[in-house]
C-alpha cells in the first residue's frame, strides 16, 4: 500500500512513555528513494527542537491515524543529536546519530529493498577532518522538493505536489505531479525509477520519459 507523505505532516508522535511532538518533514535519499529519517518537531517539550527519527524506530508505515507510534523513550529522544533545519545534514551528524541509537549504519548504495532487508555496514572509522563535516548531497527534504518543477525529455510537465511511499519498506515509489496546461492540469503519478536526477540549483526534477509516454501511462492507470 502506498501512503501520501503530504498527509502525514502534522501527525502526532508518541514515544513509548508519552507524546513527543509532531511530524515536521521527511528526509530521503534521492539515489535510492528511501526515506532515511522522519523529522520530529518537539514543540515546547524540547524548546522547539527538531530531532531525527529513523524508520528503524517506526517499523512499517500504517494508514494515517491520529498518532504515529515511535519505539523510543522520551529520554532517548531528548538526549539524541539535534539538527538545524536550515542546514544540510552532515555525515558526522549521521554517524553520531547511528552510534547513539546503536542502529546499523546505512550503506550509501541501499537498493530499493524492505526495511528488514536494508543492507548495512558497521559504522566507518573516524573520518579525516576534511570529510568529517561533509554533507550527504543525496539526502533531501520532501518539504523542500515539493513545488519543484518537473521536466520530461521534451519539456515541462508541471510541479511536484506529493510523494507516495510504500508502507512496508519506506521507499518512495512515485512522485505526484500537478500537470500544466498540456494535460488539463490533471494529477499524474510518476514512478521514482523514471526520474533521472534532481537539480537543486534549478529546483527541477528531471524525468527520463517523453510527454507522450507520461500521458500514455497516466491513461492506462486511469
Amino acid at each position: 500500500m502506498l501512503h501520501s507523505i503530504q498527509q502525514r505532516y502534522g501527525e502526532k508522535l508518541r514515544a513509548t512513555d508519552g507524546e513527543i511532538g509532531h511530524v515536521r518533514d521527511f528526509y530521503f535519499d534521492d539515489k535510492t528513494w528511501t526515506i532515511r529519517y522522519l523529522v520530529a518537531d518537539t514543540g515546547g517539550w524540547l524548546t522547539d527542537r527538531q530531532v531525527l527519527i529513523s524508520p528503524h524506530a517506526l517499523g512499517h508505515l500504517y494508514p494515517q491515524g491520529k498518532v504515529f507510534l515511535v519505539n523510543l523513550t522520551r529520554e532517548q529522544i531528548e538526549k539524541s543529536p539535534s539538527i538545524d533545519e536550515h542546514k544540510p545534514v552532515s555525515r558526522q551528524h549521521e554517524e553520531e546519530y547511528h552510534r547513539y541509537y546503536g542502529y546499523p549504519y546505512y550503506a550509501e548504495t541501499w537498493p530499493l529493498g524492505g526495511l528488514a532487508e536494508y543492507p548495512v555496514v558497521a559504522p566507518p572509522p573516524p573520518p579525516t577532518a576534511a570529510k568529517t563535516h561533509g554533507v550527504d548531497s543525496h539526502l533531501r527534504s520532501t518539504r523542500v522538493v515539493k513545488g519543484y518543477k518537473v521536466e520530461a525529455t521534451d519539456g515541462a510537465i508541471g510541479q511536484v505536489t506529493d510523494f507516495l511511499v510504500s508502507g512496508r519498506n519506506w521507499v518512495i515509489r512515485k512522485i505526484v505531479v500537478e500537470s500544466g496546461y498540456w494535460y488539463s492540469a490533471k494529477e499524474i503519478h510518476i514512478p521514482s525509477e523514471n526520474i533521472s536526477r534532481i537539480s537543486y540549483n534549478q529546483s527541477t526534477v528531471y524525468v527520463d520519459l517523453t510527454k507522450a509516454a507520461i500521458m500514455g501511462a497516466a491513461q492506462v492507470a486511469a
